[in-house]
């Protein structure tokens, strides 16, 4: 059976699958109340769980535990030295390009400005705008400039979202992608009286509109996406009803690294009145300054009428410190829906502008610092070199015999398997030091080429490794441990609330002392 007879069928049976697998969820439920299967169903989960622990808890045995306070408050200098000793052993990784994503800049001298900057700020906060109106000054010029290369420039002052467009500095690509689906809903309650709001958005799309739809009582409709994992707009406009509040769709996808047809996507949303999302949070700082080089990017921003919000993370190739992003909107009327005022509050008059109310005012001031030391022609050079990268890098994966690159990506490479286990590759690679994400459904792997892997022999590296590990998972039986058991029960278990127990099992892994 082809790839392409493989999709028809998915799309054919997911009415009938969906179906299934919520009466498989109930009878799950409702059996791991009976106490012999819930001692054998907690037996298989610790073993699954025994790899994961071990790795995710490298400093078990070698490191002394804190579960209590401490009498007496340690030395300074003795307590930075135990705290260095760990993050020098855990630099090499991240810094020598092993790692997918995650640091996107890692320059020493670039990290080294940004502490700087942070520590100058440690103490503000923007909650109190009088007391650090230097704070409240980086925050507006972070969303002005972000909104000027994100096409500002094309808002006009009439219309369905009269501009100029604006914005507001979140935590993140997570909170600025809830804090538009929070506007939209509340704007489509109070401008359109909708009670019953719906988000229709690809199945590629981001997880966060699903935290989005859990937390503000959304229906989220997935569809499925094109044989080019692109969103499909015919079925996306068919997916459509008077409940839907916004459209999505992202530039690129964080699992396939491709960009949906936003100008199509975002003219449906404007032609039934509604709101429509680009998700930029990883193409943000990246698209535009591909496009100004020459590399084919379609549009995507607010040059395209359609679209009334963008999400785009400054601690990705904003090269910012982490903990900063911006949510976009075509107009403050917009924007205003996303605020939180309090009015009869004992405590005072309170607002605040995203979900917290105190916020480290430093990450902001580290992320105004890094667009400013960076400039234009920085952000161009940097996206070259990773541009390029990604070419070589794409075209050494489609070489290797029995994998194949998923879509037309630019920076983020997706690659699958039809002659052996992605997963088990993608173990391989995590013995050979590789960090990489796994992705579900197609199962595949990615790459988020950044400019650590742009140093010089980090690209041949990585395809050595992957020909290595190919080589390997070709070569000799099926191995146990890593992650390929738990992508592996995920992608074939007909029951997706146990295979939600279990990534809880591992959250809690992670707190444990």
């Amino acid at each position: 059976m082809t790839a392409r007879s493989r999709l028809h069928e998915h799309r054919a049976l997911s009415p009938l699958r969906r179906l299934g697998e919520r009466a498989l969820d109930r009878l799950f439920q409702r059996a791991k109340r009976l106490p012999l299967l819930r001692d054998r169903i907690a037996a298989e989960y610790a073993k699954l769980l025994g790899d994961i622990r071990r790795a995710a808890k490298p400093y078990a045995e070698s490191e002394p535990r804190v579960t209590v306070l401490p009498e007496r408050g340690r030395d300074h200098g003795e307590l930075l030295a135990d705290m260095q000793r760990l993050a020098t052993r855990e630099r090499e990784r991240w810094h020598d390009g092993f790692v997918s994503g995650a640091v996107y800049h890692g320059d020493d001298e670039h990290v080294a400005f940004l502490s700087q900057v942070y520590a100058s700020f440690s103490q503000t906060n923007p909650l109190h705008a009088d007391v650090w109106p230097s704070v409240v000054k980086y925050e507006a010029e972070i969303v002005a400039m972000t909104a000027a290369l994100l096409g500002a420039a094309h808002v006009e002052d009439a219309g369905r979202f009269p501009g100029p467009a604006v914005g507001v500095v979140s935590s993140g690509g997570t909170e600025s992608i809830m804090l538009a689906m929070k506007t939209y809903r509340d704007w489509a309650r109070v401008e359109r009286g909708i009670t019953s709001p719906q988000v229709v958005a690809p199945s590629s799309a981001h997880v966060a509109f699903d935290k989005a739809a859990q937390a503000f009582g959304l229906e989220l409709v997935r569809v499925p996406v094109g044989e080019d994992f692109r969103a499909d707009v015919p079925a996306m406009r068919r997916a459509v009803t008077r409940n839907t509040i916004c459209i999505v769709g992202s530039a690129p996808g964080f699992p396939h690294g491709v960009i949906d047809p936003i100008e199509a996507l975002s003219e449906l949303a404007r032609a039934r009145g509604i709101g429509f999302h680009t998700d930029a949070c990883l193409g943000g700082f990246v698209l535009p300054f591909a496009r100004e080089l020459g590399w084919q990017v379609p549009r995507f921003d607010f040059a395209l009428p359609g679209v009334t919000s963008i999400s785009a993370d400054t601690h990705k190739y904003g090269y910012a410190a982490k903990g900063t992003s911006v949510v976009l909107y075509r107009s403050a009327a917009l924007r205003r829906y996303q605020y939180f005022t309090a009015t009869e509050w004992p405590g005072g008059m309170y607002l605040s502008p995203t979900f917290a109310g105190s916020r480290p005012g430093a990450l902001s001031a580290a992320c105004w610092a890094a667009m400013i030391a960076t400039g234009k022609q920085g952000y161009l050079d940097a996206t070259q070199r990773i541009l390029q990268t990604a070419r070589s890098l794409r075209a050494g994966i489609s070489a290797i015999d029995g994998l194949r690159v998923l879509g037309e990506p630019l920076f983020v490479i997706a690659f699958a398997s039809d002659a052996f286990d992605i997963y088990r590759v993608l173990d391989a690679m995590t013995r050979r030091h590789w960090n990489l994400n796994g992705l579900h459904k197609p199962a595949a792997v990615h790459l988020c080429v950044t400019l650590r892997h742009t140093q010089p022999g980090v690209a041949e590296r990585f395809l050595a490794d992957l020909r290595a590990s190919v080589d390997e998972v070709r070569s000799q039986p099926a191995g146990k441990g890593g992650l390929a058991p738990i992508y592996g029960l995920a992608g074939t278990i007909p029951v997706r609330s146990a295979v939600g127990d279990l990534m809880r099992a591992y959250l809690d892994v992670l707190y444990e002392a």
